[in-house]
C-alpha cells in the first residue's frame, strides 16, 4: 500500500480518487461516528451544509431521526444533538439514523466522497481501521485529516502517525510512505503515543474546547485507543455504517 497523508481537505489532490480513504477528526466528529455506530446507530449521514442536512432529515420518520449538528464547537441551535462521542448512548441512538454536520470532519469526508473505499478513524477504532486496511490491501490509501477551518491541526496528524505506525509494523515492505506530510505524522505519534491526552489539550482545538467549558470527558473519550472494533465504512455516498 502507498500511503499518504494529506492535512485537510484543501491539500487533497482534485481530478483523481483513492482505492481507499480515510478520513480524520480526532476532536470530535469521527469519534462520535465511530462511538454512534459502535452504539447501535443505523446509519451516520454526513453534510458539510447546514440546509441540506435539514432536507434530507425531513423525510426521515421523526423516531428514527437524530439531527447533530456543531459549528466552532457548540451544538446548532434546534438540533438534538452536537458532536460528543459521550452523548451518542445506546437508548439515544440505537436504530436511528444520524444526520451530522460538523465545522471540520463533514468537509473532509464530502472531498473524498468518491473514494472506492471511505472509511473514518478516530483513535478509538485504529486498529479495526488498520486490520480492515491490511485484509483488503489497497493499492493506495489517503489518510485525511480535518483541521480547524482550513488548518493544520496537532491531534489530526497525531491520529494519522498512530494509524502509518501499526500499519507499517503488522505488515510487509510493500507497504510504505509517500509523503512527508505522514513521514512528520508518525514521529509525533512517537513522541506523544504515551500520553495522547495531553496531546490533544496540547492542540489548538483541544484548548478551544477547553475554553467552551469542561470536556473533560470528551478527552478521555477521543483519546482512549484501540478500545472498538467497528469501521465506519461509506456504502452510499455521504452514508456510513458499521463495518
Amino acid at each position: 500500500m502507498k500511503l499518504a497523508y494529506f492535512h485537510v481537505a484543501a491539500d487533497v489532490p482534485q481530478g483523481s480518487r483513492p482505492e481507499a480513504a480515510v478520513v480524520i477528526d480526532v476532536l470530535r466528529a469521527t469519534t462520535t461516528i465511530a462511538w454512534a455506530l459502535n452504539n447501535g446507530a443505523e446509519a451516520v449521514q454526513t453534510f458539510s451544509d447546514v440546509d441540506e442536512l435539514r432536507r434530507a432529515a425531513s423525510k426521515w420518520p421523526k423516531s428514527l431521526r437524530l439531527l447533530l449538528g456543531e459549528r466552532g464547537g457548540q451544538q446548532l441551535e434546534g438540533f438534538d444533538l452536537g458532536n460528543s462521542p459521550v452523548s451518542v448512548i445506546p437508548n439515544l441512538v440505537s436504530k436511528k439514523r444520524l444526520f451530522m454536520s460538523t465545522t471540520n470532519g463533514t468537509r473532509s469526508l464530502e472531498r473524498v466522497r468518491d473514494s472506492a473505499s471511505l472509511f473514518t478513524m478516530a483513535l478509538p477504532n485504529r486498529r479495526a481501521v488498520a486490520e480492515r486496511l491490511l485484509q483488503d490491501q489497497p493499492r493506495e490509501v489517503w489518510i485525511v485529516g480535518s483541521g480547524w477551518e482550513g488548518s493544520y491541526s496537532l491531534e489530526d496528524s497525531l491520529a494519522a502517525g498512530a494509524l502509518a505506525a501499526l500499519l507499517l509494523e503488522n505488515s510487509s515492505a510493500s507497504n510504505y510512505v509517500v509523503n512527508d506530510e505522514l513521514n512528520a505524522a508518525i514521529a509525533l505519534w512517537k513522541t506523544w503515543k504515551d500520553d495522547i491526552e495531553a496531546c490533544l489539550r496540547l492542540a489548538s482545538h483541544g484548548q478551544r474546547l477547553v475554553g467552551l467549558g469542561n470536556h473533560d470527558l470528551d478527552f478521555e473519550c477521543c483519546s482512549g485507543l484501540d478500545q472498538l472494533s467497528v469501521v465506519p465504512t461509506q456504502k452510499e455516498p455521504g452514508v456510513l455504517y458499521a463495518g
